[in-house]
């Protein structure tokens, strides 16, 4: 499920246009993620929608598990859009760090794991919060010249806060 991988490129050193191409891969792979996050931070439906697929999914069910809470799963990028952000707007705040990015490539598809801390705050009380250390293992598709998330499963390592407020049980 997770990159492990002991090396970052597969590409031949000495073969500078596929090192080339491999780099701009990893680069698009990685801003699917980040666009996911910052689209849930400035709450832009556009951009949170251009990182996924439209028959993407979303599996926060392991995260929410840690605290005792369900979540279904999100199927179909409209589906995840209209989900995540309308659970959000003018409720809580967001801000979301990507670290630790693994990915393998496999022609068009690709896998990335990769830490996301993700801290949510009531908007009306920052006092009531919870801060989540998530490990990621995304599924992804090429689409075009970038890349998009097909399946995306959220873990959970730790949090401190209380997720039931900003999520619900």
């Amino acid at each position: 499920m997770y990159v492990t991988g002991p090396h970052a490129l597969t590409a031949p050193a000495a073969d500078a246009a596929a090192v080339l191409r491999e780099l701009r891969d990893r680069t698009e792979i990685l801003d699917s993620l980040l666009r996911f996050g910052l689209g849930q931070d400035l709450g832009d439906a556009a951009l949170f929608a251009s990182a996924f697929a439209p028959d993407a999914e979303v599996d926060f069910a392991p995260a929410s598990a840690k605290w005792g809470g369900t979540a279904p799963l999100l199927a179909g990028r409209d589906t995840i859009v209209t989900t995540i952000l309308g659970l959000f707007a003018g409720r809580v705040d967001t801000t979301h760090q990507v670290t630790n990015p693994r990915i393998a490539i496999d022609g068009d598809t690709a896998r990335l794991t990769a830490l996301v801390e993700a801290q949510h705050l009531l908007t009306a009380d920052h006092g009531t919060f919870a801060l989540l250390k998530n490990p990621y293992a995304v599924d992804l598709v090429r689409d075009g010249d970038r890349w998009v998330i097909r399946r995306m499963r959220i873990d959970n390592a730790w949090y401190t806060g209380d997720p039931t407020a900003i999520f619900g049980a």
